[in-house]
């Protein structure tokens, strides 16, 4: 009986000990991947912009990050407040409108900024300004927005929690670039913020701490595997 509890506390402390080295590993890989992708941002963004002719023909994917100078009109009657988005510290919405670009038929989704929502009239829609006519903005290529978790669909109403472009194209009739968008980006106007961060989420520093955390828990696993099987019972075979 003795035998079998003791492989039943080994099999037990190599299980833990397995997966939080692996969750740790883990975590340090989503580090390395936050920071190539800051890397490939602060590549990038000292480029030329890019403009419509290159967004069009080029491989979206490897454009990624570039910095673009479009023109054209926005849609403002399909404009999107994706809901429980922070900047700056605060909750609030992402908004996004189509633009469509002159000199084509195609449009993109552009997140043009940050607004606060109101908490008291929670349908409330912050007042942003969209200008009529022709355009021209300065931003990024940048992948759609970053989706968070939801009960149920997505929705069809000015406020959603996340938004899928191939389906959004189809409800609104409009020809989106289907795999990205493009981040405005130049100082607060028409009612927005534009302090994107850099990575979604938080940097990588957190994603190191959380490797240490599962590699300590992991430590303190075979500490106690080897307390409780080799050096306590020998202590107390020794007596006093």
């Amino acid at each position: 009986m003795r035998r079998i509890r003791s492989w039943g506390m080994a099999l037990a402390a190599l299980l833990g000990m397995g997966i939080t080295f692996a969750l740790g590993l883990w975590q340090l890989d989503r580090a390395h991947q936050k920071e190539a992708l800051e890397h490939a941002i602060r590549s990038r963004e000292g480029l030329p912009p890019l403009g419509l002719a290159e967004l069009l023909a080029g491989d979206r994917g490897a454009l990624l990050h570039r910095p673009v100078r479009l023109r054209g009109q926005w849609v403002p009657e399909h404009t999107v407040f994706l809901d429980n988005r922070q900047m700056d510290g605060r909750v609030g919405f992402y908004v996004l409108t189509p633009l469509r670009l002159a000199g084509s038929d195609a449009a993109v989704v552009v997140q043009r900024g940050w607004a606060p929502r109101d908490f008291q009239r929670r349908e409330q829609l912050p007042p942003v300004e969209t200008p009529a006519g022709m355009v021209e903005l300065q931003g990024r290529i940048a992948p759609p927005p970053a989706k968070l978790y939801q009960f149920g669909s997505a929705g069809s109403g000015p406020i959603r929690q996340n938004l899928d472009l191939p389906p959004f194209a189809a409800e609104t009739g409009l020809k989106l670039l289907p795999d990205v968008s493009v981040q405005q980006t130049g100082p607060a106007s028409q009612g927005l913020l534009r302090e994107w961060p850099e990575t979604a989420g938080r940097g990588p520093e957190t994603n190191y701490g959380y490797a240490f955390q599962w590699w300590a828990l992991c430590g303190l696993i075979a500490f106690l595997y080897a307390w409780l099987q080799f050096i306590q019972p020998r202590r107390q075979a020794r007596g006093p």
